[in-house]
């Protein structure tokens, strides 16, 4: 699948910091220890709508992170996949008339110019699950062969399930309890109530072909892939095992990310699959988590079309914390707008205060598991420093300008 054209990173002058990160699986901030290249793998889209702030949120952290390896001079191998087959697109695609590859086709090219927009770098390899189905097999094949994964005694549909007991570890990237696990897999595309599963969080690997479904043949049968699987395949084929960071939306610690590292685990007998597992927080208008089953959903594209720039998109998404659940409103976009007007008007003087100190303590907060609130606060105290007293330094401007481009991603 193609993925989306990039831009230039600037080089900037001073000391890089390393990069520390919350991981969900320690719950500490933890170094994050690249070697000499930084292996990134992030959960992508289901195509079955256009890409919302939530979405958003989630990409520009990743964005951060992949900023402030290169800023430290790691080469970085990132991986995102597309969930182009899956229950929720033959749903809207049924629902709407529309057949399900060109729904998948339109959104997945929506969401690349979403990211292209918004500055986003691109992943290396931008993988769909349909093209990556005979890896899928490959590895559900493997976990059959080695007892981590069974199929039902239905004749009429022997679907394969992972037995959740496999590598013994299940539940150390969430930490949840069972209430809560038992919650969120029917919440979120589980079917604890599957007849013929050894246990009810016993997790679909393999989906045996049904009448008017999409299914493709192979060693299992004809039939398509679950989802948990396919990011294990696709992560473990290019990445191999203890990546950098799996990272993601809150919303899949459990039961996506849960089963993606049990699966991988199973098949390599390695431990863990990721080093860290980094999960951005969730966007919400009106008191609410933004999503489509609320229809509360506000679309970046949308924003595009009513010509809001980009670049404030940005800054008003990094006015929270990355891992924290925070609200959208015309407030927070019109102060990024205001931040956004400000800061190109002090980038734009010949001269100014110097950068250098400033650009340290950017340096520091992001680095700090992207301290985004520090780190904005510490460039408006230049930028408002600059328009007040002025300043003799004629690189200040110009440091200013790179570092926010470099290491935010905001083009001034």
């Amino acid at each position: 699948m193609q993925t989306w054209s990039s831009i230039p990173v600037p080089r900037v002058a001073g000391e890089p910091r390393p990069l520390r990160l919350f991981d969900t699986a320690t719950g500490e901030v933890r170094p994050t220890a690249p070697g000499d290249t930084a292996r990134l793998y992030v959960c992508g889209i289901t195509p079955y709508d256009a890409t919302h702030l939530g979405h958003a949120a989630t990409y520009l952290a990743f964005d951060l992170v992949h900023r402030v390896w290169l800023d430290n001079g790691h080469d970085v191998h990132y991986v995102q996949n597309v969930t182009d087959i899956d229950d929720p697109l033959l749903e809207r695609a049924e629902r709407d008339q529309d057949d399900w590859v060109v729904l998948g086709m339109r959104e997945t090219a929506l969401f690349r110019e979403d990211m292209v927009a918004l500055r986003v770098l691109p992943p290396r390899e931008y993988i769909g699950a349909v093209e990556a189905i005979p890896e899928v097999v490959e590895a559900i094949a493997k976990l059959l062969a080695g007892g981590a994964a069974y199929k039902v005694d239905d004749p009429e549909y022997p679907d394969v399930y992972f037995d959740r007991s496999a590598t013994g570890r299940f539940g150390y990237e969430s930490n949840y309890d069972q209430e809560t696990m038992n919650r969120y897999f029917a919440e979120r595309g589980g079917d604890p109530d599957r007849p013929g599963k050894r246990h009810p969080l016993d997790a679909l690997l393999w989906r045996a072909a049904r009448p008017g479904e999409p299914s493709w043949p192979s060693e299992l049968g004809e039939g398509r892939p679950g989802w948990h699987i396919e990011c294990s395949a696709i992560a473990l084929n290019r990445l191999g095992t203890a990546f950098d960071v799996q990272g993601g939306g809150s919303d899949l610690i459990f039961p996506h990310h849960e089963f993606s590292a049990a699966h991988a685990e199973a098949i390599t007998g390695e431990h863990p699959f990721a080093r860290h597992y980094v999960h951005a927080g969730m966007i919400g208008l009106d008191g609410e988590k933004m999503s489509k089953s609320r229809g509360n959903l506000v679309f970046v594209s949308k924003l595009r079309a009513e010509k809001v720039d980009p670049n404030a998109i940005r800054l008003a998404l990094f006015a929270g914390h990355y891992r924290t659940d925070r609200p959208w409103s015309a407030e927070l976009l019109a102060s990024a707008r205001s931040r956004l007007a400000t800061w190109r008007h002090a980038a734009s003087l010949p001269a100014g205060p110097s950068a250098a100190d400033t650009v340290a303590r950017l340096r520091d907060h992001l680095g700090d598991d992207l301290d985004t609130p520090r780190a904005l606060a510490a460039l408006d105290a230049w930028a408002a420093e600059a328009l007040s007293s002025g300043g003799s330094d004629a690189t200040g401007p110009t440091l200013f300008r790179a570092a926010v481009d470099s290491l935010l991603g905001v083009e001034l």
